[in-house]
């Protein structure tokens, strides 16, 4: 589709549903290269990442584990500022490698509180793999390890990404354009 509305926003087409697969089949890889003979332990953070760690684990080819973190710091197109924990971890990480799955790492700054808490409980590596990062965005010093895609600073729904719980359910990703800016 070329675009979607959702609620009171028109979003276009941006990242076509092949493309997304294509790009996971590539991190997959590198993720089965450089984790061989171990077994990492993916920890995915919700609710975002579902569509996207769904995919990207049917890839591994790793004996892994895979559990789920959820945190809460968007509203409407932006975020709070505050993150809320819901969900927290269930398995124990410490001396484990541990590979976190986001949808999307814009601030950085969600992504800094969650690796502190699990830096914290001392496993033996933290990576990240995000479907999505916005380099003009990070307001942090942190990289992450596996990338998807490099975007700009759209606001980006479909694959996951929600507008106000909107949108998840679309298998390709779509960008707001504000045109009245």
């Amino acid at each position: 589709m070329e675009s979607v509305q959702l609620a009171d926003k028109t979003f276009h087409s941006f990242i076509s549903a092949a493309k997304i697969q294509e790009q996971i089949k590539v991190l997959s890889a590198q993720i089965n290269a450089d984790y061989a003979h171990k077994k990492p332990i993916f920890i995915a953070i919700l609710n975002g990442s579902f569509m996207f760690c769904s995919d990207l684990i049917k890839q591994i080819e790793l004996e892994c584990k895979v559990t789920f973190l959820k945190l809460a710091s968007y509203n409407g197109l932006a975020s709070s500022g505050q993150i809320k924990e819901l969900i927290g971890l269930n398995e124990n990480i410490k001396d484990q490698e541990v590979i976190v799955i986001e949808d999307i790492m814009d601030s950085g700054l969600t992504l800094a509180t969650i690796l502190a808490q699990l830096k914290a409980l001392d496993p033996a590596s933290i990576q990240v793999c995000t479907l999505l990062y916005k380099p003009a965005a990070n307001k942090t010093a942190y990289v992450p390890a596996y990338i998807g895609f490099e975007v700009g600073n759209e606001f980006l729904v479909g694959y996951g990404l929600d507008y106000n719980g909107l949108g998840r359910n679309l298998p390709e990703i779509y960008q707001f354009n504000d045109q009245s800016a």
